[in-house]
């Protein structure tokens, strides 16, 4: 039975690619329908990148610590102040895991923008430091649930030729909401009046985050929704149409015949493996349903192959973490600063140039990470970012008294600190999110997502809150610090990460070995499942021309 599980699948697979398109720029091009909408859905990245940029700049305006001075003047209670964002965006992520399956990805999207704009507001019209942590708090549960909801519905409506560039698009949108926060604060740093700058200043690239975040909030509603979710919910119809107008072709294509009928087979494998572990909640009830999502969480835990995913998909985000990159975006000005650079207009300066880096080196890697994969992309990224904290650890050791004397070398220090964005651009930051969007099984992806990416964001809260106490207290030994962990994440990539390039969303279970891991039963329940859709027939396990779940009585099965 192994073997005709297996070929049933190989085969299926091997056929839809050979009819899929290529990848790459020309595979963009060829799904511009897909490419058009996960552009648009890429503003909640946007406003992820913008908030985490802006707030950088704010932090060393004068005005700003003239208003919140008590929060402002020890380096502590500063880092709390750039951290409860990152603890309010590690709670909505964990929410949001039920909320994607329950309410669709498009729907949690919504909700996600609403809660964003109303921290938006608390902090934009903040005049004391409670509002600000208040309003940072709400807007990182917004921001949060955007971060994983946006890669989730792109990875879900892609193509596997151009999954990786499509999700991708995510850390582009960061990091130009990233870049142009940087130089929306340079700019209205020189907001004043009499010689003394005013609070608009600050108060103004807050507000303005408000419009990407209302123009992703409509114009979501008329974007279509995932076909997994879509089939995972038995609207085989809807999802069916979807696919093929995203592809472009006709209904009965077999491109589209096939990717739809692998979707369908995953969720009719899960919901009769459901059906036999817990017959007793299969009533459709809140309690029954919340009881079965309770147990898809545990069932992360319980299955080895599933927990493997989830040890991917939280330690990649812990290295991309503590690959240092948020201590330099959210504490940049502070950083050139200690580096030579003096004054509050070339610090900025400066950190825009990051910005620019950062968003530059973003643009190969969403064109080219569907040939070059996963890997290589990774540890060639760690390696770079690892051997740029060590020179500027050196040259801070040696020059950090006397930077004064030492220019070219304070300058060296800063060219490293944007060869480090760069390297970060081009790799941990669009394929860290790749892989956790792409790793998980139909059943349990939203859950699966929301642990990898809440991983995120208590490593990032944790960087945001220690970050100026590092600076203060070890010197050069944060850069070190930062390096050793940038090195060790590009080992583990290279020992315990698979390669996922080109695989689809469902071929994702035998790259972590659970083909091997099913039971005989499981085995033959799924090749009769590959059977009843048409993905494989007669001796030659050709697909049934023109087959459908509604053609093949599939529907009145269930």
């Amino acid at each position: 039975m192994v073997g005709v599980a297996d070929t049933s699948v190989s085969y299926a697979a091997e056929r839809r690619k050979a009819l899929a398109g290529a990848s790459g720029w020309a595979g963009l091009v060829h799904n511009r329908r897909v490419l058009a909408i996960s552009i648009f859905a890429s503003l909640g990245g946007l406003l992820y990148g913008y908030n985490q940029g802006v707030f950088s700049g704010v932090l060393g305006m004068e005005s700003f610590n003239q208003r919140m001075s008590s929060a402002t003047s020890q380096s502590g209670t500063k880092g709390w102040l750039v951290a409860i964002l990152e603890l309010g965006a590690w709670f909505g992520v964990l929410v949001t895991g039920y909320l994607a399956d329950k309410l669709s990805r498009k729907y949690t999207i919504v909700l996600a923008v609403v809660v964003f704009c109303i921290g938006v507001i608390v902090q934009t019209a903040a005049m004391a430091p409670d509002s600000i942590y208040g309003g940072r708090f709400v807007t990182g549960l917004g921001v949060g649930s955007l971060s994983m909801a946006v890669p989730l519905y792109n990875a879900e409506l892609a193509p596997p030729e151009v999954r990786g560039s499509l999700v991708a698009l995510q850390q582009l949108a960061i990091t130009f909401g990233i870049m142009i926060s940087f130089w929306i604060d340079f700019g209205t740093n020189y907001i004043s009046k009499n010689g003394v700058q005013t609070e608009a200043s600050w108060r103004i690239p807050l507000a303005l985050q408000l419009v990407p975040a209302i123009i992703l909030g409509v114009g979501i509603l008329f974007m279509p929704f995932s076909p997994r979710w879509l089939v995972n919910n038995q609207r085989d119809d809807e999802a069916l149409t979807v696919l093929s107008r995203a592809r472009g072709l006709p209904e009965d294509n077999d491109l589209v015949q096939i990717e739809f009928l692998e979707i369908r087979a995953q969720y009719l494998f899960e919901k009769e493996t459901s059906e036999m572990k817990y017959p007793q909640y299969q009533d459709g009830s809140f309690s029954s349903n919340f009881k079965l999502g309770l147990y898809g969480y545990l069932s992360l835990l319980s299955s080895r192959t599933l927990l493997y995913r989830v040890a991917v998909g939280s330690l990649i985000m812990f290295f991309q973490q503590w690959t240092g990159v948020n201590a330099i975006l959210y504490y940049a000005p502070s950083i050139f600063q200690k580096l030579s650079l003096t004054g509050t207009a070339i610090s900025l300066l400066a950190t825009g140039v990051v910005g620019i880096a950062m968003f530059l080196a973003t643009i190969p890697a969403v064109i080219w990470v569907d040939q070059v994969g996963r890997k290589p992309v990774l540890i060639s990224g760690a390696f770079l970012m690892g051997t740029c904290h060590l020179i500027v650890a050196v040259l801070t050791g040696l020059y950090h008294n006397s930077w004064d004397s030492h220019v070219a070398a304070g300058w060296a220090a800063c060219v490293f600190v944007w060869i480090f964005a760069i390297g970060f651009g081009y790799s941990w930051g669009p394929c860290a999110w790749i892989l956790v969007a792409e790793i998980w099984p139909l059943s349990v992806r939203g859950k699966g997502m929301s642990i990898a990416a809440s991983s995120n964001w208590m490593n990032n809260f944790i960087v945001g809150e220690v970050t100026p106490t590092m600076l203060d207290k070890l010197g050069f030994g944060t850069f070190v610090f930062f390096g050793a962990f940038s090195f060790l994440g590009g080992l583990f990539v290279w020992f315990f990460v698979p390669e996922t390039k080109g695989l689809t969303l469902e071929e994702m279970d035998e790259v972590f070995g659970d083909s091997t891991g099913l039971g005989a039963a499981d085995i033959e329940r799924q090749t009769a499942i590959h059977k009843r859709l048409g993905l494989v027939g007669g001796d030659k396990g050709e697909l049934r021309e023109g087959s459908t779940g509604e053609k093949d009585g599939i529907d009145s099965e269930e």
